[in-house]
């Protein structure tokens, strides 16, 4: 059984890394967010630690360390995505390998960053790409290596999705702090199409 921490514990996404977490028979140790409606916790970990000041959970965190039996494995990260970084190196640098939400950073200067802090704590960082477990993508990625063609495919990808108002008034509508559509949204679908048809070659 691995230990977990989880940093954004009140977002959309939380509540699935906590039934992911208890439904793998894995603890939720300790989770953190600014925010305090959590109340699902209780209905999936109840036992677990919240915090919602980041200092005071990471102290608890590190001294959680100290000790082999209450040692923490993973740091699964669903916080805003301009948080990422430092959410990310402050959970390797507590010894844990670190599991975050797309995208993990929008340059390569901040990508560059996380390979030295994981050169620095031995420890990894890992992205969720949902996509390649999909069943459809699946289906196509198998017709699509089956074909053997040797021109290239034309592809028109068309992506809708409705968001009320509050979208734009969210951290997800400012670009500044979600990074763009194509970076947030957009992640995954060039992700995908690298999945089924290879590696890029222009952009």
């Amino acid at each position: 059984m691995k230990k977990f921490v989880l940093i954004g514990a009140a977002g959309y996404i939380g509540p699935r890394h906590m039934k992911a977490i208890t439904e793998t028979n894995n603890e939720l140790t300790v989770a953190y967010d600014i925010n305090d409606s959590v109340v699902i916790i209780d209905s999936i970990s109840p036992q677990s630690e919240f915090f919602t000041e980041f200092e005071r959970f990471y102290d608890y965190a590190h001294r959680l360390q100290r000790n082999s039996a209450t040692k923490l494995d993973y740091v699964a990260i669903c916080s805003p995505n301009y948080f990422h970084l430092s959410h990310i190196t402050a959970g390797l640098r507590l010894g844990c390998d670190v599991i975050c939400e797309k995208p993990l950073v929008p340059t390569l200067e901040q990508l560059d960053e996380l390979v030295l802090v994981e050169k620095e704590t031995g420890k990894k960082v890992y992205n969720i790409l949902q996509l390649r477990h999909h069943q459809a993508i699946l289906a196509l990625k198998e017709k699509v290596a089956h074909n053997n063609r040797a021109d290239k495919y034309d592809v028109v990808l068309t992506y809708i999705t409705s968001r009320g108002k509050w979208y734009m008034e969210s951290w997800k509508g400012d670009p500044g702090k979600s990074f763009g559509f194509a970076t947030n949204i957009g992640v995954h679908f060039f992700d995908m199409l690298h999945f089924i048809f290879g590696k890029l070659e222009k952009n």
